[in-house]
């Protein structure tokens, strides 16, 4: 099948034709034309993008999927249609789910689901059997069985001896371990961010503390190992505070930062809205503020959805009751665009959305021109939308922006020769 995309404004800094407005044409999956004035009769289906921005496709990593195991809430077809409607034509999923992706076996699995999918699939293994934080993997079979990077997820590697085993262990093939920075221990029963906000709602607090103690930790643990290290979804002015001094001491240590935390801050709990109960917590504005900073200087490499999928009795719950997380697949570009907007362009969020993941990850980075295959995103920076519940593609609908007004939607998904639309323009 030949599909022709026209007046698409690529966006793309690898590309030669960055900043123009251009055709291409598609046959079988390959780009085999890029100019102007491509005949629409050359192709079988034709879009016009009027001028929308057309990029290397999205990739997401850490999204959590309840496949296998938990399929009610998530599974992997749910999770796909729900990477779409966000933009992504990847998504490198977090290990856990029941059984944890510990073993060759469970990544055999989730890629053999997910081979004919549009969205391509990536498991992200285990570090430590069932995620448990104790017994070390075998990581190097995950590997071979096609693990593009190894973690814990959502639960933090507590133990200093296991994350200094991890990372010399990743280190032997060239892997790279990625640690959600949180430490537990000091904050058993902690509830939001502890701050003036928490004082006055009586919850209790998570201090910024948890999170920079444990950054503290890994980049000494990285330094002495001299391994690869991803620090998983900060949200503190001291933790990019310490990230950017180990990266001009030149260890080998990337981050990332949710949507979520540059879209609210502990402000918006005011209301009790448990939607917004995440990890990491929604901290200050000057939290929010220096995570900005650390986008436009680099510190932080890229923007993830930390899509976690929660069934409604985990949620309609008085907010100290109800569970950590919410569903960002299908708004973490939006929930940045509207964050971010006149703090960093079009292709600097093309930057931390497509390009960044994939080279974090050793992945092909994905260039629009003639000859390669086709894997984009287009997408409107300028359209205005407001989420419906009808919108959110995921099983579970645990999303706090059902309502309200956002700027920037991913227009339609190109992979291969995989297509599809996802709104109207």
């Amino acid at each position: 099948m030949k599909l022709l995309i026209r007046n698409a404004t690529i966006t793309d800094p690898n590309s030669s034709h960055q900043g123009e407005q251009l055709d291409l044409l598609i046959d079988q999956g390959v780009i085999t034309r890029v100019g102007t004035g491509i005949s629409v009769s050359d192709a079988d289906d034709s879009w016009d993008l009027k001028g929308a921005l057309l990029s290397p496709g999205w990739l997401d990593i850490g999204a959590q999927t309840g496949d296998p195991g938990l399929e009610h809430r998530e599974d992997l077809e749910h999770a796909a249609e729900a990477a779409m409607a966000g933009g992504y034509t990847g998504v490198a999923s977090f290990p856990n789910t029941q059984p944890c992706v510990h073993s060759k076996s469970e990544v055999h699995y989730i890629l053999q689901r997910t081979r004919d999918f549009l969205v391509d699939f990536y498991p992200i293994g285990a570090v430590s059997q069932d995620c448990a934080g104790k017994e070390i993997t075998e990581m190097l079979d995950m590997q071979a069985a096609g693990a593009v990077a190894f973690s814990d997820g959502k639960l933090p590697v507590a133990h200093a001896g296991l994350l200094m085993r991890a990372l010399l262990y990743a280190k032997a093939f060239g892997g790279v371990i990625l640690n959600h920075p949180h430490e537990t221990s000091i904050i058993p029963g902690g509830q939001m961010h502890e701050g003036v906000v928490s004082t006055q709602l009586g919850m209790k607090g998570i201090p910024a503390l948890a999170e920079s103690l444990m950054v503290q930790r890994d980049i000494d643990i990285l330094a002495y190992s001299e391994s690869r290290l991803h620090l998983h979804n900060i949200s503190t002015t001291r933790a990019v505070s310490l990230i950017r001094q180990a990266k001009k001491e030149g260890l080998q240590i990337s981050c990332s930062v949710p949507a979520l935390n540059l879209f609210f801050t502990e402000e918006d709990l005011k209301g009790f809205d448990s939607m917004l109960k995440v990890l990491p917590p929604l901290r200050t504005e000057e939290d929010r503020d220096a995570l900005i900073a650390g986008l436009q200087d680099g510190t932080i490499d890229l923007i993830t959805s930390n899509h976690v999928p929660l069934e409604v009795e985990a949620k309609q719950l008085e907010f100290s009751y109800a569970k950590f997380g919410a569903v960002g697949l299908g708004t973490a570009y939006a929930a940045a665009r509207t964050a971010l907007a006149g703090r960093l362009d079009a292709t600097q969020l093309v930057e931390k959305f497509s390009i960044a993941p994939r080279k974090l990850l050793g992945l092909p980075v994905p260039v629009i021109a003639e000859g390669e295959t086709a894997n984009l995103t287009a997408f409107d920076p300028e359209m205005n939308w407001t989420l419906e519940k009808k919108d959110i593609r995921s099983r579970s609908k645990n999303s706090p922006f059902i309502g309200r007004e956002l700027t920037g939607r991913a227009l339609a998904v190109v992979r291969g020769d995989q297509s599809r639309i996802l709104v109207d323009w």
